[in-house]
């Protein structure tokens, strides 16, 4: 589970370490994906979604703007315990998307109070080529009860950011489609076009590789495309 250079090497697990501990007790594989990926095949041990995976609740894809950033906590508590996940559960978040929806859930878990989340490098592509356990069957689960604590920390509200533009310590970080930073994308529903003024852009894309794997970048490439973009320690980062 080492990753030389990085603030927090604990967030990332390998492959070969999920194996290892693949049969943990206190251990919960999330396969973050549609829910018809994981009816097809999953990691072993591993429990789907059923609902929208972005986890917004269960009317997002019938009213996407009505929809809170997050699905409120009652009915986290029951998803999650629905899944056998309490406070000591240690879980681990893949997809087959580059860790897009890994990253989702690891926010919303973090936003809930649950820390002990981590993501698999490479996910589901990484997994089966290496010729890990895979299943097509369901996952036994014993029901546990997860206990939502609001983490208010990461999440930045609207006045907030008003009152942050235009600062020179504070970065707000766009790593939206390159489309929608220049206006042209407009399949994502979006009511307007454009952008925070002083926004600098790096598409999520771009802190990964490019490959089938696509597993996060080393930290010392990381670093290097930050610095060259002013996004340093020193300054407060806001993402969007």
């Amino acid at each position: 589970m080492t990753h030389g250079g990085y603030a927090r090497p604990d967030l990332l697990v390998e492959t070969d370490w999920l194996e290892a501990h693949l049969e943990d007790a206190n251990l919960r594989i999330i396969d973050c994906d549609q829910y018809e990926h994981f009816v097809r095949a999953h990691i072993k041990n591993a429990v789907g979604i059923s609902e929208h995976h972005y986890l917004k609740g269960p009317n997002y894809l019938d009213d996407r703007f009505n929809n809170p950033l997050v699905a409120d906590p009652d009915y986290i508590a029951a998803l999650m315990s629905g899944m056998g996940i309490d406070k000591d559960t240690v879980v681990v978040a893949y997809d087959h998307s580059g860790g897009l929806y890994a990253a989702r859930m690891w926010w919303v878990l973090n936003h809930y109070g649950h820390t002990e989340v981590k993501i698999l490098n490479g996910g589901w592509a990484k997994w089966f080529d290496e010729q890990r356990a895979v299943s097509i069957d369901p996952t036994d689960i014993v029901a546990k009860t997860f206990v939502p604590e609001n983490n208010p920390d990461n999440v930045c509200i609207l006045d907030y950011a008003l009152e942050q533009v235009g600062k020179s310590d504070t970065i707000f970080l766009d790593v939206r489609s390159d489309g929608e930073w220049e206006g042209s994308d407009t399949t994502r529903g979006n009511n307007r076009a454009g952008r925070i003024p002083g926004a600098v852009h790096l598409e999520w894309l771009n802190f990964i590789q490019q490959d089938r794997y696509r597993i996060i970048k080393p930290a010392s490439e990381l670093h290097e495309l930050f610095e060259r973009n002013g996004v340093t320690p020193d300054k407060q980062i806001i993402t969007y």
